[in-house]
């Protein structure tokens, strides 16, 4: 994933265009698998997350597994798909167990998927009624975020839900909106960098769609803007850690300033 700016004429003046140049005639139904992120200590070229490159690229499907995710079915969707698709898998994963809900559960938070081919899963320690802010993130932060909650929740007592997508490109708003309806508040978390990112593009769409839902300003938390170091104490600090994403809260709650 590094490296798919070599290949970005390719995908922004062909695949992405060829269907509509010859008017349907022809169909481009590919599957780009594209390991992305840090955190092994592979330095500035090999822990990148570049896949908001490919956010703002019309007829590109943009789908970002994470570890509680149906991977069978996602990655069946995406080669059953007629339209070119980035499927993107952070690297920790492949390390990682697969954490499917059970009984509607992962651990004490309640689960929800909505959304086909590509779903979203909804989390709730509140049984949906109820929320300090809806935490929007995908692919390799969601165990991040998870821990995060669940610190709020043991240390604060503060409750959230969190909305992790897998579909990103087009961008599905519909459990977003739903979730900051109930919550009135929201956080965005990705492992890129913090301009110009999946993060700033939810939180326009969600204040044009449902501003009157929001109480308080849209926190970000994303890689600090820069190049990724390889020394692990100095790609910590780069990196979104679950921390960034408790403070943004406790800012939100007005704990902290």
């Amino acid at each position: 994933g590094d490296f798919i700016a070599l290949g970005m004429d390719q995908v922004v003046n062909g695949i992405a265009k060829f269907r509509e140049m010859y008017d349907d005639q022809v169909t481009v139904p590919l599957v780009v698998r594209t390991p992305m992120g840090g955190r092994r200590g592979y330095g500035p070229t090999h822990s990148q997350s570049l896949e908001k490159l490919l956010l703002g690229v019309p007829n590109i499907v943009v789908v970002a597994a994470s570890e509680c995710h149906d991977l069978r079915a996602l990655l069946t969707a995406a080669v059953e798909d007629e339209r070119p698709v980035f499927f993107i898998e952070n690297k920790l994963m492949y390390g990682r167990p697969n954490r499917r809900p059970a009984d509607g559960h992962i651990g004490e938070l309640e689960v929800r998927e909505s959304g086909d081919p590509y779903p979203a899963l909804t989390f709730s320690g509140t049984g949906f009624s109820e929320g300090a802010a809806t935490v929007v993130t995908y692919g390799g932060m969601l165990p991040v975020v998870l821990d995060a909650v669940t610190e709020l929740i043991l240390e604060h007592e503060i409750f959230c839900e969190v909305v992790a997508l897998s579909q990103l490109s087009p961008m599905e708003l519909d459990p977003v909106l739903e979730s900051v309806a109930r919550t009135g508040a929201l956080v965005t978390a990705e492992e890129g960098t913090l301009t110009g990112g999946f993060g700033a593009e939810i939180a326009a769409r969600v204040q044009e769609a449902a501003w009157g839902d929001l109480r308080r300003p849209v926190q970000r938390v994303a890689a600090r803007d820069g190049i990724v170091p390889s020394a692990r104490p100095l790609e910590d600090a780069m990196l979104p850690s679950s921390q960034d994403v408790v403070e943004a809260i406790l800012v939100l709650e007005g704990v902290r300033s």
